[in-house]
């Protein structure tokens, strides 16, 4: 077992909400508590209503007024590191340990290498050769594979070409993605949230040395020394990562609302959440932008919905398949409505838009949706 960081009095609290970014409200006993959360990823696959969180008093909550600090959530009982700052001292206490596959040799010579416009987490002594080494935390996964990022990051593939090319210049880097999931078999960049990392991770292999392992967390935070080294399946990224494939839109209605829309005529849409599911065989980033302009000439039954809905979120699936049907299917079952024959003029489907009371990135059926969709779906290609 490894002790990366020392924590007392961990306390666990049931996660409500997430007012922004870096801020969660969560209940402790019977009182209800804002914790500072240090990641800004979406997290929309862990942050669930009634999960529990891994709490520990923030050393700077007198300055901040913010009396906790979220380390980690728990997910089917199992840790989740959600600290990204405490991912770096995880991965130094494992190099210095010899349990990183591949990193065994390697000592630590520096933290925080500042290289041209980037500053990479370790300067590294393989032999008598120096190594770059920029470090990732992952928190999304499936049930065996994991991928990174979980939000569109431009500078992490900025930290892909300036590392990739100091790798040319002559200096080898390395990129390492710690996954905080015990289960996790296999690796991917995240292609469906940021197509660009995917694509850059990609072009680079040749030139950068890419690595991921999966980590065990213990429920006192301790870290099991075990580690896996997980594949990286680049016939699969190769193959998916296109700009193509399906998008479910998720739009709010603040109130109910009578609206013209073409050749439906004037629907009545109750006040609530709307899941539309769409395609794009091509450019899929300039359809889904196109959607989320109110300004523009209404061609679909979506754009007139679009026009008046009070929030518009897009969710792109890229997929080699065509999932358009099965999805629509799927999202179908777990609404509480559909709207008839909006968005399917052109398919057997009764309908491509449903609605829900609450909002879906907090329903844990649709999360389980998008997982299946998203990532579980992949291990048939395995």
């Amino acid at each position: 077992m490894i002790r990366p960081f020392h924590l007392e009095n961990i306390r666990e609290g049931r996660f409500l909400d997430r007012p922004n970014r870096f801020v969660v409200r969560c209940i402790i006993g019977r009182r209800t508590c804002e914790a500072y959360l240090p990641n800004p990823g979406k997290l929309w696959e862990l942050l669930l209503p009634g999960r529990t969180l891994y709490l520990v008093e923030n050393p700077r909550g007198k300055v901040s007024k913010i009396p906790w600090l979220c380390v980690a959530v728990e997910r089917e009982g199992q840790p989740v590191l959600l600290h990204t700052h405490w991912s770096n001292e995880a991965a130094a206490q494992l190099i210095a340990r010899q349990r990183i596959p591949g990193l065994e040799d390697a000592r630590i010579i520096r933290r925080e290498v500042a290289c041209g416009r980037s500053r990479f987490d370790f300067l590294l002594q393989r032999g008598d050769q120096p190594l770059l080494l920029e470090v990732k935390s992952c928190t999304l996964f499936g049930r065996c594979i994991a991928m990174f990022p979980d939000a569109v990051t431009l500078r992490g593939r900025r930290h892909l070409t300036e590392l990739a090319a100091l790798c040319r210049e002559g200096t080898p880097g390395m990129v390492l993605f710690l996954v905080h999931w015990p289960h996790a078999r296999h690796f991917l960049p995240d292609y469906h949230r940021d197509i660009e990392f995917a694509r850059t991770f990609l072009d680079l292999r040749q030139d950068l040395a890419f690595k991921a392992v999966a980590l065990h967390w213990r429920k006192n935070m301790m870290l099991d020394a075990h580690v896996r080294e997980l594949t990286i399946p680049w016939d699969i990224l190769d193959r998916e990562a296109r700009d193509s494939g399906n998008y479910i839109l998720v739009l709010q209605l603040s109130e109910e609302r009578s609206i013209f829309v073409g050749s439906l005529g004037t629907v009545i849409f109750p006040k609530g959440f709307y899941l539309y599911v769409g395609s794009a065989r091509k450019n899929l980033a300039k359809r889904i932008d196109r959607h989320l302009r109110k300004r523009k000439n209404f061609f679909w039954h979506i754009d007139y919905l679009r026009d008046q809905a009070d929030a518009c979120t897009a969710i792109p699936i890229r997929s080699s398949e065509r999932l358009e049907h099965r999805l629509a299917g799927a999202v179908r079952k777990i609404a509480g409505w559909s709207v008839p024959r909006f968005g399917a003029s052109d398919c057997n489907c009764k309908s491509h838009l449903f609605g829900m009371r609450e909002n879906p990135v907090h329903d844990p059926r649709f999360m389980a949706l998008l997982q299946h969709f998203r990532i579980d779906r992949l291990e048939s290609f395995l």
